[in-house]
């Protein structure tokens, strides 16, 4: 059996990303994703069973990380006020500095097909620091998913609203980090 390459396996990443945006869902194919990625479909097998597997495990490798890249981001010390700004600039950064990986996840999660097979592994951190945020009385007592959705969603409406110039977005972003917090914090 051949062995695993971790340059290989990067490109084969990064031609799903790059194909999945430019082709969609159906127009991806694992020839396509090997020719991309300068490799052979045989190789493809090698790191994934199938097309299925392929987008399910780089959709939840990518939506974990970006959960990572968030929470990491903050410490046991930091206050409500300073967890809300923290969650939404980075969120903002990260979507304006992966673009191509934030679609492709973005994309991915709005895929009923394919979404209702991944697991939510990526999403227990966030859930677990909303949770001791509302025992220690700094969120209100909102369900996690709305949380989520009033925290992250408005942001990524900002960032990816190509009509609008990077100084406006900046001034949404401060203006939206004021409401979020308004709306969430006791």
């Amino acid at each position: 059996m051949r062995r695993k390459d971790d340059v290989k396996e990067k490109s084969i990443k990064e031609a799903v990303i790059k194909l999945i945006l430019k082709e969609g869902f159906h127009g991806t194919s694992i020839s396509k994703i090997a020719k991309e990625a300068g490799v052979s479909p045989a190789t493809v097998y090698i790191y994934y069973e199938n097309k299925e597997v392929m987008l399910r495990d780089i959709y939840i490798e990518y939506s974990e990380e970006i959960m990572d890249y968030l929470l990491s981001k903050l410490n046991n010390n930091t206050d409500g006020l300073q967890i809300v700004e923290i969650l939404v600039r980075e969120y903002y950064t990260y979507i304006q500095e992966n673009d191509e990986i934030f679609h492709f996840v973005d994309q991915f999660s709005n895929c009923p097909a394919l979404a209702n097979q991944c697991s939510r592994n990526g999403m227990h951190n966030l859930n677990k620091l909303l949770n001791e945020m509302k025992v220690k009385r700094v969120f209100k007592e909102f369900r996690n998913d709305n949380l989520i959705a009033i925290l992250f969603s408005p942001i990524k409406y900002i960032a990816i609203n190509r009509c609008i110039g990077q100084v406006e977005q900046d001034e949404l972003v401060e203006e939206m980090i004021s409401i979020i917090q308004k709306t969430l914090l006791l």
